[in-house]
């Protein structure tokens, strides 16, 4: 049986591969650069069984120094996990998944912040919640919206001005709050 896509993605390593990867092509060499941090030989381990799992593709290959050289890119529609994928985990799991995909956020906030030219305001960089009281038709239209817009702008080519930036968003209830009359 082969590893559920919710296991296989949501893991430490593996996400952060996968998020390097979104809207990019790269060499391991290249993924490597960015995740410094994790030895060479588990970084290929974890880009093979995203490649086996179907979540990363080849899109090229050249041969170099009596090897190939691949090059890969995220395989889009299996890397977005939907209800049905989360489905029959455990709260002990989902709390796992939730977990790897925050310490992701931190990772990448931290290395955001180690940057020797740090300046929030002119980055655009911040962080809010906002509770709003939504039916859930309107959460499903609104996270259409919000979908609609982000994939409008999937595509976008790096060119003077534009720079690469990660857009995060979180839903759950907070059934804390009291009904209203």
């Amino acid at each position: 049986m082969t590893e559920p896509t919710r296991d296989l993605l949501l893991h430490p390593v593996r996400l952060r591969i996968v998020q390097s990867l979104l809207g990019r092509q790269l060499t391991p060499q290249e993924i490597r650069a960015q995740l410094y941090d994790v030895p060479q030989a588990t970084l290929y381990r974890h880009i093979n069984q995203l490649a086996q799992g179907g979540l990363l593709e080849i899109v090229d290959q050249r041969p170099v120094r009596g090897g190939v050289e691949r090059t890969y890119a995220v395989v889009e529609e299996k890397v977005s996990l939907g209800q049905e994928d989360l489905e029959g985990a455990t709260p002990d799991e989902l709390f796992r998944h939730f977990a790897t995909f925050v310490g992701t956020l931190l990772t990448d906030y931290a290395a955001y912040l180690a940057t020797s030219d740090l300046d929030l305001a002119a980055d655009r960089v911040g962080f809010r919640q906002v509770p709003i009281w939504l039916t859930a038709e309107e959460l499903d239209e609104m996270t259409a919206e919000m979908g609609r817009a982000v994939r409008a702008r999937l595509r976008n080519q790096p060119s003077p001005g534009r720079r690469r930036r990660l857009f995060t968003t979180i839903v759950m209830p907070d059934d804390r709050a009291a009904v209203p009359d």
